[in-house]
């Protein structure tokens, strides 16, 4: 097993991709309540800010800030994903390496997380979650889509409402193919 070292960064903002097991699935948007539910409670443990968010039907991308002196962002994950796993019904056929680790097999073992090194990798980031349902041709436009924090950074004036309508180009950030 590879030695993987995250990169720990008191009252940092990161910028996430978690993957369900299977990327066929729409568990995520099906089960959007339960997802929600399982954010809250983690946030009432181990408080962070999301600055955006947005969940497509396998996969989803969010840019967190932490609490000034805490790094601790793997236990927020393992929350969500716990909390998340035993509210759905499981996968059927567990693999026994999955029973031992009791693990539900609904989610990819790693996340991908790149911590944010300043202000336009902060824009960057935010501008991929939120084109994020478009370049998936899930929606025409960002605002198209339920399942994101798009229009509430229009509400605060972080974006115009007619963001990325016409012949968007977006620097390269995110989830690498």
């Amino acid at each position: 097993m590879p030695n993987y070292r995250r990169n720990r960064v008191d009252g940092g903002s990161f910028f996430f991709t978690v993957n369900l097991h299977d990327r066929r699935s729409d568990l995520l948007v099906a089960e959007i309540a339960t997802l929600r539910n399982a954010v809250r409670a983690a946030r009432a443990r181990h408080p962070f800010h999301i600055d955006a968010w947005v969940v497509l039907p396998d996969h989803m991308h969010c840019l967190w800030t932490l609490p000034p002196g805490d790094h601790d962002f793997p236990v927020r994950w393992q929350t969500i994903k716990a909390m998340f796993s035993r509210s759905v019904p499981g996968a059927k056929d567990r693999r026994s390496s999955l029973v031992r680790k009791r693990e539900a097999g609904i989610w990819q073992r790693r996340y991908w997380e790149h911590t944010v090194r300043d202000d336009q990798d902060y824009a960057v980031h935010m501008d991929y979650i939120h084109f994020n349902p478009v370049k998936h041709k899930l929606a025409a436009h960002p605002a198209d889509w339920p399942f994101s924090s798009f229009t509430r950074c229009v509400t605060h004036g972080m974006y115009p409402i007619d963001w990325a309508i016409e012949g968007a180009e977006l620097a390269d950030a995110g989830e690498r193919l």
